[in-house]
């Protein structure tokens, strides 16, 4: 026996039990506990020499899903600030930001909504970019990256 849910949101929440009545040995129950997350978040480190092409991927492990039908937007954080750098709905084209933490001819978004950034600076290191898809307004999967950049 198994429940099936579909369109899975944060209300789904909850205490869920499983009972039925058995021959001869009576009523068998079983309970589970169900925790709907709204957001999932994976964590990366890229290094990159200085003066090159930074690439970040949006979502490092989804290929089979297609970003080009979801809202996603790359956001940057450096001490405790955050910033938007892109938008991007789907069927239209991206829209950027005026940063004063990036340059806006540095920043551009790529093949699969990938954040290309060239040319890297020493000011990039330690910076975290993070692309956030919102696949329903209760779930949002982000995968932040930290960027090291070094020198030659």
């Amino acid at each position: 026996w198994a429940l099936h849910l579909k369109n899975v949101t944060i209300s789904l929440s909850g205490h869920y039990e499983c009972s039925f009545a058995t021959y001869p040995y009576g009523t068998k129950a079983a309970k589970i506990q169900l925790i709907v997350k709204a957001e999932e978040e994976r964590h990366y480190l890229k290094k990159v020499w200085v003066n090159q092409t930074l690439e970040i991927p949006c979502l490092e492990d989804v290929t089979s899903e297609n970003l080009s039908t979801y809202p996603l937007k790359w956001i940057v954080s450096e001490n405790g600030r955050k910033e938007e750098l892109v938008t991007k709905e789907p069927s239209c084209p991206a829209v950027y930001r005026n940063s004063s933490a990036m340059d806006r001819q540095r920043v551009h978004l790529g093949l699969n909504n990938a954040l290309k950034i060239f040319p890297t600076k020493i000011t990039d290191d330690n910076r975290v970019f993070s692309c956030h898809v919102v696949y329903h307004p209760e779930r949002v999967q982000k995968s932040s990256t930290t960027v090291r950049v070094f020198g030659k």
